[in-house]
């Protein structure tokens, strides 16, 4: 079975983004006919009225049956699936994440999330291992998914392998990493993959052994890691303000 010519994104701020991005059509509009006053959704159907979309006022049963969720703010579009990148065309970009082993939605989300803020632009997924960019996902971002270039294709070691031949230093997080992070970054060259594991499964062995640096986040307290997606924020901050 095909997939879907179009998919459901819900909550207020991933609808904004949706619009700003411009990178997906959007085929209709539905918004909580209950609330019609909420200062964000006026401001959000004022906008989609200036883009010329047709919106559906409807009530919040409605509006959950569209997005499967409770998490929608009063607003769903119906929109073009993400529209995905070749990893080719990444190549060549300074700042390159990478995500292994990231098997949980909201973590994917929130790593994407801060990949945006943080200037990672060009992120690679591969086809096994790594959620899709659902709504979900595009929900937990903020909509920063709409801003980013995301490949979804290959194996992680694969990616890896394309990214030295390109001359890409290799930076795995591990929490057994001899490097500390904030120390990383003088140990690269201009052009960075960053390689973030999830939190049932970290970073693979062969890409640990293959890295050019595997780099740890120093921790004082007494929980004995980090949440997959504190972690990365971290490590990719550790990038921008460390060389």
């Amino acid at each position: 079975m095909g997939k879907s010519r179009w998919e459901y994104i819900y909550g207020i701020n991933p609808a904004f983004e949706v619009l700003r991005g411009e990178r997906r059509k959007i085929h209709e509009a539905f918004l909580n006919a209950h609330s019609p006053n909420n200062s964000r959704l006026k401001k959000l159907s004022q906008y989609l009225t200036s883009k010329h979309i047709e919106i559906a006022w409807v009530d919040k049963g409605r509006l959950m049956d569209l997005a499967e969720s409770k998490e929608h703010q009063g607003a769903v579009l119906r929109v073009s699936p993400y529209p995905y990148v070749s990893a080719e065309s990444l190549f060549g970009k300074p700042h390159l994440l990478l995500l292994d082993n990231v098997e949980d939605p909201h973590n994917t989300g929130a790593i994407l999330r801060c990949a945006d803020v943080f200037g990672f632009h060009a992120v690679l997924t591969p086809e096994k291992g790594v959620p899709e960019i659902y709504p979900s996902v595009v929900k937990v971002s903020a909509g920063a998914t709409e801003h980013i270039d995301i490949a979804r294709e290959g194996t992680a070691n694969k990616l890896v392998m394309r990214a030295k031949e390109e001359g890409y230093t290799v930076v795995a997080l591990d929490a057994k990493g001899p490097v500390e992070i904030s120390k990383a970054p003088s140990q690269c060259g201009e052009k960075i993959l960053l390689v973030i594991g999830g939190e049932a499964k970290s970073v693979s062995h062969w890409i640990l052994e293959n890295a050019d640096v595997v780099a740890s986040i120093q921790q004082h307290g007494r929980v004995n890691s980090l949440n997959a997606s504190v972690a990365a924020g971290i490590a990719m901050f550790s990038f921008c303000t460390g060389r």
